[in-house]
């Protein structure tokens, strides 16, 4: 883990996968704490927001973390400004190719650019672009999906280019053996999200995480694309009325489109806030039934609610005794 750890600047190169209301001050101080990298959610905050978040974490903890921004967010410029004020040490940018300029504004902060890469192609184009370091993640991940495992992806992608940045890991990890695999495939580290829903310092309702430790794989599925003239990112989530609720919400948007009332850019726009706000009455006011509750497919795996650095700690431990083993029959 050494080359993910000197990137990130903390003692275990597990960083935590950026999740809207949940990834905030309290779950990603207490990941940093505890030796890991924690990430900020940004999603739709606005500038100021994010600013007393960032504030709020640097508060909980004197290491290092990152924030997640979205590359369609309408100010992302502004965001960028502000993650420099406060000297964020590393930005991850996610939700396709950063759109012009960003990429410069990002390094003119001095801070580290981390970007996702669903496919070689667009991680070579990446690091072509100055890219510090990608995050290839498959779709048994939790929230926005690509159509690959993480499996292919990462046979795909890490011979290919690990050797040139590093690269990190994400996508239904649950248990340490599994990182040790990734790390041996040439990975810098990994990215988990779902496995830190249930920890004692994430504020997620109790609602929510009681979903979590009753579901099982199965149970974490992808939304359905109505129309294909409205390309909706799929997100992976438990299945509830939600998921048929989304359905609907696609034909109103498509109908939309279709009576020229909306651009294709605002209709995506629209299915973006649609999900933040079906996240939220789930995470924050616990409606698991009405609400969206993202998860991965490591979901079988989140038995009870623990400490941050409990999970962490067994993750390493886990991924040690995997790796101890191999050296044996080597």
């Amino acid at each position: 883990m050494k080359r993910g750890t000197d990137f990130l600047g903390c003692e275990v190169a597990i960083m935590g996968g950026a999740m809207s209301w949940i990834s905030e001050r309290n779950l990603v101080s207490a990941i940093s704490n505890a030796g890991g990298f924690g990430v900020i959610a940004c999603g739709a905050m606005t500038p100021d927001l994010l600013d007393t978040e960032i504030a709020e974490t640097k508060k909980r903890t004197e290491r290092p973390f990152g924030v997640n921004l979205i590359t369609m967010h309408p100010q992302l410029s502004e965001l960028i400004d502000v993650c420099g004020r406060h000297g964020v040490s590393h930005i991850v940018l996610a939700g396709g190719l950063p759109p012009p300029g960003a990429l410069e504004r990002i390094k003119g902060t001095g801070a580290k650019l981390i970007c996702f890469a669903p496919a070689l192609a667009l991680a070579k184009k990446l690091i072509r672009s100055g890219v510090d370091a990608l995050v290839i993640e498959g779709m048994e991940a939790g929230g926005h999906i690509g159509p690959v495992s993480t499996s292919v992806l990462a046979q795909e992608i890490l011979p290919e280019v690990a050797a040139d940045l590093p690269v990190f890991v994400a996508g239904g990890i649950g248990r340490g053996g599994l990182i040790a695999g990734y790390l041996e495939m040439g990975a810098a580290g990994v990215q988990l999200g779902t496995r830190f829903v249930c920890a004692n310092e994430c504020i997620a309702h109790p609602n929510f995480k009681k979903a979590f430790i009753r579901a099982s794989a199965r149970d974490a599925i992808p939304s359905v694309q109505i129309d294909p003239r409205l390309p909706v990112i799929p997100v992976r989530a438990l299945k509830n009325r939600e998921m048929e609720n989304f359905s609907a919400k696609q034909i109103e948007v498509a109908k939309l489109l279709d009576e020229g009332k909306v651009e294709m850019a605002e209709a995506q726009l629209q299915i973006e806030h649609y999900w933040a706000g079906a996240l939220r009455r789930a995470v924050i006011d616990g409606d698991v039934e009405s609400g969206s509750v993202m998860a991965g497919q490591s979901v079988g795996m989140v038995k009870e609610e623990q400490p941050t650095a409990e999970i962490i700690r067994q993750l390493v431990d886990e991924a040690a005794v995997a790796l101890e083993r191999r050296a044996l029959h080597a």
